[in-house]
């Protein structure tokens, strides 16, 4: 089934390593399953379309990325779902009594093919999209939407999931048999496999048609990010990092322009020229260009589409009996219900809204003082941030970056890795594995201690056209035991700005916390230690908790102390500048708080709303304006391009859980600074891997937390994390289910 899961979502998938359960039991079941099997067995017509076939070469086989062409893709997914189908069919008509064995373990076997064709379709998707690309992705989309459907309405599939599910008690299943049985039981019954007659067709067409608008909202936006670009001129440069213009200037050469500097419409880009530009219109230009994609009034405009996804996402989960959207998206999250995501947003957002005041009269006090007579505008507010936190902590942000390599901080999650994994990385001959772009480079995963190969792990590390913006992590293909073993292939993904070259890339400190959040993703998927596949799926209010928490190995002593050097005279980075980061830890936490705050509010309360007329626009602002939503600021992720709720379902009501997650971070956190080997404690790194990443989710996450910690995690540590006042006793726990 997690092959087939992984199809459905058609993109990055989770993943898993290692494998635990009883030996005898798995023989067991496998014999009990070989009739399954051979009732599934296909014909292999497909052999000849390579993104089905499958991988060979070392290290258990790999993607062959180097040999993929795009006019093998339609043709291997439709036959990919029609291998995946002909299985699940096969299945349901067993005649036999529904088991453990004869149904869910072939599930779990299913969709292979397809399986290894959506990995290949990913990359397409993410790194190397084209035009070309995008009018087959946009043909697929009600393709994949049928086969979704049809999944979900096998009526007598999910007759014998029901049946199992209804009498898991009794039957000889362990810990491990028994959630995957619930975990697939409730996939299916939340997605409409109750429905009966015209409600089930309506079902399915609404599918189909939200397939198409989330293609064509990400296309619209990654369209206006391609066609954005600014080329500036010699000087227009002041007060840009030299790093950063001769970044711009590689950039620029490489778009055709050369002897100019190239600020492209996507973060990486934005972030820092908003950071350090002396010049506000070109500030206010760039910043306008950014915020406003998705939103320009033309045929790429996403406000219609995102009425209308709002409607069809209503009427969906009105079929099957709920009042809203978020009241059906969390019912199997962390938070369980709307009002507890809300209670805690509500909890965090006057505080971090006060903050934005006190940052806000900082910074105008700066501009006052320069007599550059204005009001601070949201385009202003990460440069006069800059200004003052050279004021008030003599920091300055770009002298950081120079200690701030992109292959030191690479070595450095190496290490980290190695300390709290016992994880060791090592490059790949160069040309031994294959990779879909010149830039993209593999290591080797292994045990330190008994050298065993866990797996591979890729890095994709700079943008170009066709790449979408923003980080994430990558699992090609998933690590389990049940079926014979199969080591991780897991990917980090990054739009950092490519030095000139041969100087080295610099980064910001945000982004090399960035750098290490996905790692984390990367290091949950290779320590994963469970048996069947479903089990490395994730619960969204929690699956951003382990990346959250690697990020503060980046101020470890450790780290700065050895990784974090000078880029030219190779001199480790200052005691007193180590002393300046840490004491402005809190620094701007205002503004990092309430921007993410409001675009999580405005997601939770987008889906809570009756969206029958609803104009995005109208209802952004109204919205911000009723939360009281500062001037200065925007939200970090405006409507018309929020991908992470409009392009797919992932956090769809839910992008709530980074702020949810960030509470357990923060209480992780502190047992370890409260142990005797602070961050690097051996007890406590130990209790990490085994409850908090080796499960995946074989284990409830309530339950999960409490058997690392000991008792819940609660909203304190936060506060006291970002320097905000604690809020007065109530039920702040994040862990307890209802």
């Amino acid at each position: 089934m997690r092959q087939t899961m992984i199809a459905l979502a058609v993109a990055a998938s989770l993943a898993v390593v290692g494998g635990c359960g009883e030996k005898a039991k798995q023989a067991e079941v496998a014999k009990d399953t070989v009739k399954a099997e051979e009732s599934m067995a296909v014909t292999p017509e497909h052999a000849s379309n390579l993104l089905l076939a499958e991988w060979t070469g070392p290290f258990g086989g790999v993607p062959a990325f180097d040999k993929m062409k795009l006019e093998d893709l339609k043709p291997a997914i439709e036959k990919g779902i029609e291998i995946s189908l002909t299985e699940l069919d096969a299945i349901a008509a067993d005649p036999a009594k529904p088991t453990f064995a004869n149904t869910i373990v072939p599930m779990e076997r299913s969709g292979a093919e397809l399986g290894r064709a959506t990995a290949y379709y990913g990359i397409w998707a993410a790194n190397m999209s084209s035009p070309e690309f995008r009018k087959v992705q946009q043909e697929l989309a009600p393709i994949w939407a049928d086969y979704e459907s049809k999944i979900y309405q096998n009526k007598d599939l999910f007759k014998r999931i029901k049946a199992i599910y209804d009498q898991r008690d009794a039957m000889d299943l362990d810990a491990e048999q028994k959630r995957v049985v619930e975990l697939i039981y409730t996939q299916f019954s939340t997605n409409g496999a109750t429905l009966e007659g015209e409600a089930k067709e309506r079902y399915a067409e609404i599918n189909k048609r939200l397939a198409e608008l989330y293609t064509k909202f990400s296309n619209n936006v990654l369209a206006d990010e391609e066609g954005y670009d600014i080329f500036l001129s010699k000087d227009q440069l002041s007060g840009l990092p030299e790093s950063f213009v001769a970044a711009a200037a590689a950039l620029a050469e490489e778009k055709g322009e050369k002897g100019k500097y190239a600020i492209t419409n996507t973060r990486s880009s934005m972030d820092p020229f908003l950071t350090y530009s002396d010049n506000r219109e070109l500030r206010k230009q760039v910043w306008t260009n950014y915020y406003s994609r998705g939103d320009n009034g033309d045929e790429r405009d996403n406000n219609a589409i995102i009425a209308e996804i709002l409607k069809l996402r209503d009427e969906r989960v009105g079929l099957q009996g709920f009042d809203n959207y978020a009241e059906w998206r969390l019912q199997d999250r962390m938070a369980k219900t709307p009002e507890r995501a809300m209670e805690l947003m509500e909890a965090v957002w006057p505080a971090a809204v006060a903050r934005v005041k006190e940052e806000v009269a900082d910074m105008q006090a700066v501009a006052d003082a320069e007599k550059a007579n204005i009001t601070i505008e949201p385009w202003d507010y990460r440069y006069y941030a800059e200004k003052v936190r050279k004021a008030k902590y003599d920091l300055n942000s770009d002298e950081v970056k120079q200690y701030l390599q992109l292959d030191n901080l690479r070595e450095a999650m190496f290490y980290v890795a190695g300390e709290l994994f016992n994880f060791k990385f090592t490059p790949v001959k160069e040309g031994s594995v294959p990779v879909f772009h010149e830039d993209v480079k593999v290591w080797e995963v292994t045990d330190k201690t008994s050298g065993d190969h866990i797996g591979l792990w890729y890095l994709d590390p700079f943008a170009r056209a066709g790449k979408r913006s923003g980080a994430w992590a990558t699992m090609y293909r998933d690590h389990s035991t049940f079926d014979g073993k199969k080591n991780v292939l897991s990917s980090n993904n990054s739009n950092f700005i490519k030095g000139a070259p041969g100087e080295p890339v610099l980064v910001s400190w945000d982004d090399a916390e960035t750098f290490f959040h996905e790692f984390g993703h990367a290091l949950h998927f290779l320590a994963s230690n469970v048996t069947y596949p479903t089990l490395n799926s994730g619960v969204r209010d929690y699956t951003e908790f382990q990346s959250q928490l690697l990020e503060r190995w980046l101020s470890t002593d450790a780290v700065i102390d050895n990784y974090l050097v000078h880029y030219k005279t190779g001199e480790p980075i200052p005691a007193d500048l180590v002393k300046k980061i840490k004491k402005a830890a809190k620094f701007n936490s205002g503004f990092a708080t309430t921007e993410y705050l409001a675009s999580a509010l405005i997601d939770m309360k987008f889906h809570t709303v009756d969206p029958e007329g609803i104009d995005p626009d109208k209802f952004e602002r109204e919205t911000l304006d009723k939360l009281g939503m500062p001037n200065e600021l925007v939200m970090r992720h405006r409507t018309p391009h929020f991908g992470h709720i409009f392009s797919g379902e992932g956090y769809a009501a839910s992008y709530y859980g980074y702020m949810w997650a960030d509470v357990l971070t923060s209480d992780a956190s502190e047992a370890f600074s409260e142990s005797k080997g602070g961050f690097y404690d051996k007890e406590v790194a130990a209790k990490l891997v085994k409850h908090l990443f080796a499960p995946r989710n074989a284990v409830d996450p309530a339950d999960a937390y409490r058997a690392f910690r000991g008792r819940d995690a609660n909203i304190e540590a936060l506060m006291r994390d970002r320097g905000f006042p604690i809020p007065e006793k109530k039920e702040s726990t994040v862990a307890s289910k209802n």
